[in-house]
């Protein structure tokens, strides 16, 4: 059965991952070069004196690097022996596309935020590019293997949008202040966001077909469960309902974790890291079906 050729792979595939061996081998070599790729920036970064950014690749060639240690310690518990890089058969998601990394090293605009914002967009490829294998294949140990590694991501992806926030914050804390507080300014809760989400990807739904579809199908109804959970969480902007369907599930993606984040009941906390997590794997799936 040939695998499904979307937009997050530079190459299709040779078929579907037959093994245990096989994913370890892939998935060493995902985190390996994202780690390389990084340091590289970082040694970039330093040499044109622009130590906030190198310290920001640094510090995520060191988080890649823990992965794929995590993946070797995996393999030997898993298959008594490290991950075999011969096995790896097709290419997977780059962690920077080509412009991208010459955005960076050229870029006078680059900040630690829009550096953390390609890792984020990195990891939301990765967490894709999992699920599209596991979906696909025929393996039980294997899907349920790729599926792991599908949540990793989604973890990996949530603690980088949490850095990405911070600094965010960093560069525009004062600025983000004074709009927030003006007067006449309006806001919505989560619930009427997701409901908007909703009523877009019914929207969406009629000018596509097979697979797509039936994902947008499948977001739609998840969007409208979040709903339910969703009211009376967050203060959104009222001007965000006029965006587009990408732009509110990120919205509401940060909106989560930093409620989550600020959250001192166990309850609520609880509730909107659900949706947390849901929302981050909604928003990899927009981004990928938009893409193709």
């Amino acid at each position: 059965m040939p695998f499904l050729r979307t937009s997050l792979l530079s190459a299709e595939p040779a078929g579907v991952l037959e093994s245990l061996d096989e994913l370890f081998a892939l998935a060493h070599a995902m985190e390996q070069e994202a780690a390389d790729k990084y340091e590289s920036l970082a040694e970039d970064m330093r040499g044109q004196g622009n130590d906030d950014l190198a310290e920001v690749f640094a510090r995520l060639a060191d988080a890649e690097r823990e992965h794929a240690d995590s993946v070797t310690q995996w393999s030997q518990s898993r298959r008594g022996k490290r991950p075999d890089p011969a096995m790896v058969r097709w290419e997977a998601p780059e962690t920077l596309a080509p412009e991208a990394a010459a955005e960076v090293k050229t870029s006078r605009l680059m900040t630690p935020y829009r550096a953390l914002a390609m890792a984020v967009r990195n990891e939301e490829r990765a967490f894709a590019f999992w699920s599209y294998l596991a979906a696909f294949s025929h393996d039980p140990e294997v899907k349920k293997a790729s599926e792991a590694m599908a949540r990793e991501e989604l973890g990996h992806v949530a603690a980088l949008r949490k850095e990405r926030r911070r600094a965010y914050h960093r560069e525009h804390d004062l600025v983000s202040a004074e709009v927030s507080s003006a007067p006449g300014s309006s806001h919505v809760d989560a619930q009427r966001l997701e409901l908007r989400l909703v009523a877009q990807l019914d929207d969406m739904e009629p000018r596509l077909n097979g697979p797509t579809a039936a994902r947008i199908r499948d977001l739609r109804q998840q969007s409208i469960e979040m709903a339910a959970a969703a009211a009376g969480f967050g203060s959104f902007p009222a001007s965000i309902e006029r965006k587009g369907p990408l732009e509110i599930a990120e919205a509401l993606v940060d909106g989560y974790l930093d409620g989550a984040e600020r959250s001192n009941d166990s309850a609520r906390l609880e509730s909107l890291q659900r949706l947390a997590e849901r929302a981050i794997s909604r928003l990899a799936w927009l981004r990928s079906l938009a893409a193709e």
